[in-house]
């Protein structure tokens, strides 16, 4: 098969500024988004791997080491990529001591492996919210039958990010690199010799569909829970994501800084940015007659302003929990994927989760995945929650999970 080469463009907003990282007590970001949950995270690390290259599909061993072209942490004077992951479930094995029967779970935007376990391994308080466990034994993903992981996604919580040090000297990563990273983790460090299942909601379902694009033959089967094949040239995600990204640069403190901001303390770091870009995703993360109905008073808690304290109480954690920089890159890897001119390639079977009336990621976009992939199949429902009902979509169409799990057996 030919080669066809991905290239991952940068912004020059979030990519041009440099500095010497000063070292700091402590880290900026917590290890885990549930902190009580960060015992169950493990960690590897990935020597010399290059972010920001260009993929070679249908070469793997050119990207064996990330894109080709990229820039290595530790050329930058910082520590090697480090992942981090939760597994649970029973593993088992072929002749050569590989693990046969991996499930794993892709996180979301602003999620790690320790929130989707919050909201869906069995006996977590997120499960109300998911409507029920979705994993553990005898559940949807039934641990007694399969290996599973939930994986970080490279630049946030317990994995590599620019608020470890470098700030905006970080290399820009893609989702490619998300994928690629977690592939070494998955095959070098936990010996994984095929994914049974590749699933997540949001951007987890993003990187589902690169599992197979990746590595032809390494998966069974995928599972996108409200996802896009673009989000580069959407619409919708772009603007808004783009809006994200203005917000966060319009604060004072990263405009004077330019995003070289670590050498103040934490309080002092671009916060009213972040709170700024979370409030504008809240705007329309859930559909509209579910926020009217919520009425003013709960509204104003997510409602962002420079100077009324009356308002925003509610962002004040989120600021605290993320950083700046880290969100920039995020939003930059999303403004350069597109993989719609390979999806011909996935040879994978594929179940297609959607919300019909999710107001970022329209329901256009699965169709169009659908539509490209043959074989496939598409479910979708309606949810006041719109997107957030990624979360509880797995109960949804549980007996076509099931079927679909039974047939890549």
């Amino acid at each position: 098969m030919k080669a066809s080469t991905l290239t991952i463009f940068m912004l020059p907003a979030v990519c041009f500024f440099t500095f010497t990282s000063p070292t700091r007590a402590q880290e900026v970001t917590r290890s885990a988004g549930i902190a009580r949950l960060s015992d169950l995270k493990q960690s590897y690390t990935v020597p010399h791997f290059r972010l920001g290259g260009t993929y070679a599909l249908g070469e793997a061993e050119r990207y064996a080491d990330g894109g080709e072209g990229g820039v290595t942490l530790e050329s930058l004077g910082a520590a090697p990529l480090k992942l981090s992951y939760i597994a649970t479930g029973t593993p088992r094995y072929n002749s050569q001591g590989g693990i046969t029967n991996a499930v794993i779970i892709n996180s979301y935007y602003s999620g790690d492996a320790s929130q989707m376990y919050h909201y869906w391994y069995q006996g977590q308080a997120g499960n109300s919210f998911a409507q029920g466990a979705v994993v553990g034994p005898g559940a949807l993903i039934d641990t007694q039958k399969y290996y599973v992981v939930f994986l970080d996604s490279m630049g946030l919580w317990g994995t590599s990010k620019p608020s470890d040090g470098l700030g905006m000297k970080f290399p820009q990563y893609s989702v490619f690199d998300m994928v690629q990273a977690n592939y070494r983790l998955l095959k070098e460090h936990l010996h994984i010799d095929q994914i049974v299942l590749a699933m997540g909601p949001s951007m987890g379902a993003i990187q589902s569909y690169v599992w197979p694009l990746l590595h032809p033959g390494y998966v069974k089967g995928i599972l996108p829970i409200g996802g896009s094949v673009n989000t580069a040239q959407d619409p919708i995600v772009r603007p808004l994501y783009q809006l994200m990204t203005a917000a966060i640069q319009s604060d004072p403190v990263w405009r004077q800084t330019q995003g070289n901001y670590y050498h103040l303390p934490k309080s002092q770091h671009p916060n009213q940015g972040v709170e700024f870009g979370w409030s504008l995703l809240g705007l329309t993360g859930t559909s509209l007659d579910y926020q009217y109905a919520q009425g003013w008073e709960v509204k104003k808690k997510n409602t962002f302003s420079w100077s009324d304290a009356e308002l925003g109480s509610d962002l004040k954690q989120r600021a605290a929990d993320y950083d700046a920089n880290d969100l920039l890159y995020r939003n930059q890897a999303l403004f350069a994927f597109d993989i719609r001119p390979y999806l011909s390639r996935i040879q994978s079977k594929a179940l297609i989760l959607h919300i019909n009336n999710d107001q970022w990621l329209r329901p256009q976009n699965a169709q169009w995945a659908h539509e490209q992939l043959p074989g496939s199949q598409l479910l979708s429902f309606e949810d006041p929650l719109a997107h957030y009902a990624i979360f509880k979509a797995p109960h949804q169409f549980a007996p076509a999970i099931r079927a679909f799990l039974k047939d890549l057996d």
